[in-house]
């Protein structure tokens, strides 16, 4: 799964992101509103973290823009702790949360998951598909009560297709959901990650659709 993570205090943002990719995200950063703004509405994120003080253009404008071109990406949004205006305007330009800073990094990754459930439909912390099942709250994944070790980039492309049972994904975005902006992407290194699934997964719950993608048909 894909955040833009839009925070203009280095530190911050270092932190932020050291912790997001622990947590098997794929993450860029942008350090103003107009950066923000042009990569939100150009990259297809699964979850977009704002702050609201930025430089160049705020976060509330930044957001509504968005919403107003249509973009319904989640948006989570940071704000200080006393400022309950803003957490006002940031619900209703479109926001789907907020948090207060500060804030400790495991709320933060709490929300996110959460956000992205919704966003794909889906109730629980724990995707079940079949004997397969992914606990996005640990990042735990077992068959049948199994566990099973997987590399980041393969966890990233099960999430992905987990997040979306039943529908066709193809290649191309995989790719862009798997992988930050300033990664050398390669869709072809899709079908190794895929391969690699099914040899640790069910064959039959990862299906090839030809010359449009692939789908995690669940029993």
């Amino acid at each position: 799964m894909r955040i833009l993570l839009v925070e203009d205090e280095p530190t911050l943002a270092a932190q932020l992101k050291e912790n997001l990719q622990a947590a098997a995200y794929a993450v860029d950063v942008a350090n103003n509103g107009v950066d923000a703004h042009f990569m939100g509405d150009t990259e297809p994120y699964d979850v977009i973290i704002l702050d609201l003080g930025l430089p160049q253009m705020d976060g509330i404008t930044v957001l509504k823009k968005w919403r107003t071109a249509g973009n319904t990406v989640p948006v989570l949004i940071l704000t200080a702790r006393d400022s309950w205006r803003d957490k006002v305007d940031g619900i209703d330009a479109g926001a789907d949360d907020y948090l207060s800073k500060p804030f400790r990094s495991e709320e933060l990754l709490a929300r996110l998951r959460a956000l992205i459930r919704r966003a794909s439909g889906q109730a629980s912390c724990e995707l079940v598909c079949g004997p397969l099942v992914l606990d996005t709250s640990s990042g735990q994944v077992s068959v049948a009560g199994n566990p099973l070790n997987l590399t980041a980039h393969e966890y990233r492309v099960l999430a992905y297709l987990m997040h979306h049972q039943g529908q066709i994904v193809s290649r191309i975005e995989l790719t862009e959901h798997i992988y930050a902006q300033d990664f050398e992407r390669d869709s072809n290194t899709v079908e190794v990650f895929i391969a690699r699934l099914r040899k640790k997964l069910p064959t039959e719950l990862i299906e090839t659709v030809r010359g449009l993608g692939y789908r995690l048909s669940c029993p």
